[in-house]
């Protein structure tokens, strides 16, 4: 079967601004069978002020000793490391995806490394300037919707497609490391579904794997997730980030669902069921050994599995009739053992 959802393995800066760890990253969304392993692509100065404060989150997984933009520099990898990366995934047979947070990065992501899909952060949501040169690109465009509003959103996805995207699907997401449980408000996803008429996916930031399972049941076509090769380590996001062994259950449990949830709707019996059905269904059984001439009451029956005779729904058809033939205790009760006259 082809697979309906596409799962996005979050490298993020999980590498430690080393190319190294990237490709370790890399084997492991490989080896786990994802669609796309993704990373972030900046020029530190040309996204942030030097006196920007880390976040809070940032500072507890981090440290509070250091700047945002000291953090960001030691994360950012050059242009060349991309391109050493995005060869290495082409020979493990994953997808390269990264996330543009600058116009520089942008042309080289989508100019040179030929990106097909470009991600757009929850930060970029306002950045309406930036969105129109993501738009101009003419490509497929997934936008992340943390810490924004329905306006926000509306005005975001408006600027991407006027802008010449060919098609934008749109990722719920709360922009917390961990995200809690009681702020995900996962019915959110389907109001951007009934809102935009497109194509939804969950951006999660949770812990364990179950509130991605549970939005791929509600109609996720994209999931995507952080992981990392040890949460013990040093950085911002490694403590909000699945580990390899979780990373490979996140696919598996995806898979399922996406079959589970790949019927035709109806409510009919499955081929896979017919071997059971045929040994648990209850027919009916006689108490007591019955005369012929006898007039059956509901009484006189035992409703047995396996239906060897007539199935128990249809007691209440011969209930009434006379039996044509006398039936020892523990009989089944066939038609022919009826007389209808």
């Amino acid at each position: 079967m082809k697979h309906q959802v596409c799962i996005i393995a979050e490298a993020g800066v999980n590498h430690n601004g080393k190319v190294d760890l990237a490709m370790k990253l890399i084997d492991e969304a490989a080896s786990a069978g994802v669609d796309y392993v993704k990373f972030q692509t900046w020029v530190t100065d040309d996204i942030i002020d030097q006196s920007a404060p880390k976040a809070t989150y940032q500072k507890e997984n981090d440290g509070a000793d250091s700047s945002q933009y000291e953090m960001l520099k030691k994360l950012e990898l050059s242009f060349d490391s991309f391109r050493i990366l995005k060869e290495y995934c082409d020979t493990k047979g994953v997808k390269f995806l990264s996330t543009p947070d600058d116009e520089k990065s942008l042309n080289f992501l989508v100019d040179e490394l030929k990106m097909d899909v470009i991600k757009v952060g929850s930060g970029e949501i306002t950045n309406i300037p930036f969105l129109r040169k993501i738009g101009q690109k003419g490509l497929e465009v997934i936008l992340s919707t943390g810490m924004s509003g329905l306006g926000e959103v509306e005005r975001a996805y408006n600027t991407l497609l006027h802008a010449g995207a060919k098609h934008v699907t749109i990722l719920h997401c709360t922009s917390n490391y961990p995200a809690p449980y009681d702020s995900i408000n996962l019915q959110a996803m389907k109001t951007l579904e009934y809102a935009f008429k497109t194509d939804i996916g969950y951006s999660d930031h949770t812990e364990g794997i179950a509130i991605s399972l549970a939005a791929v049941a509600m109609g996720a076509k994209v999931i995507e997730k952080h992981y990392t090769l040890d949460r013990n380590m040093p950085g911002p996001d490694h403590k909000a980030s699945m580990d390899p062994i979780e990373l490979k259950q996140l696919v598996i449990g995806v898979r399922q669902v996406e079959m589970a949830i790949s019927g035709n709707g109806k409510k009919e019996i499955q081929d896979t069921e017919r071997d059971t059905k045929a040994v648990v269904t209850k027919g009916i059984y006689l108490k007591n050994e019955v005369p012929e001439g006898t007039i059956l009451a509901e009484d006189m029956f035992l409703y047995k599995r396996p239906q060897q005779g007539l199935a128990a729904d249809q007691a209440d058809i011969i209930v009434g009739r006379k039996l044509n033939k006398s039936l020892k205790q523990g009989s089944p009760v066939n038609w022919k053992d009826i007389s209808f006259e």
